[in-house]
């Protein structure tokens, strides 16, 4: 991950919502935290992360998804007042455009693994999604 990633990382972060964020690599692990007053001493390079209760796995959703395939930003549409790539109850083929990934300032198309119905759309319009979080709920056919 190079310097430039983990400002962006940073950016995202102190504009969202969230008030804890912690990411394990194999080189590396980043926690930022926001909203305490205390200072927290930064671990010595190569000096494992002290361990923290995992949250609670979340729900998962009932049938196949399409997951987010990379850290980024969820887009519906193309623009904030154009229509959505798809919508519930939408036929789309295998291949097919049905939303945006936006990550360090460029788009990235996410399509249709097969044909299939689209059953739910999971996440709201602009939401920061994580990778392999579920984005769009389908029934093959």
């Amino acid at each position: 991950m190079t310097n430039q990633e983990i400002f962006e990382l940073m950016a995202r972060f102190d504009q969202s919502g969230i008030t804890t964020f912690k990411l394990n690599t194999k080189d590396f692990t980043l926690e930022l935290g926001k909203g305490g007053s205390a200072a927290v001493p930064a671990a010595p390079v190569g000096a494992p992360a002290p361990a923290a209760a995992a949250p609670a796995p979340a729900a998962q959703p009932d049938g196949p998804c399409i997951t987010a395939p990379l850290v980024g930003t969820f887009y519906a549409a193309s623009a904030p007042d154009a229509e959505p790539f798809v919508k519930v109850g939408d036929k789309v083929k295998k291949g097919q455009t049905v939303c945006l990934m936006e990550a360090m300032k460029m788009m990235n198309e996410v399509h249709a693994p097969c044909d299939c119905t689209i059953e739910a759309i999971l996440q709201e319009d602009g939401a920061l999604v994580s990778f392999g979080d579920p984005l769009i709920r389908y029934r093959e056919g």
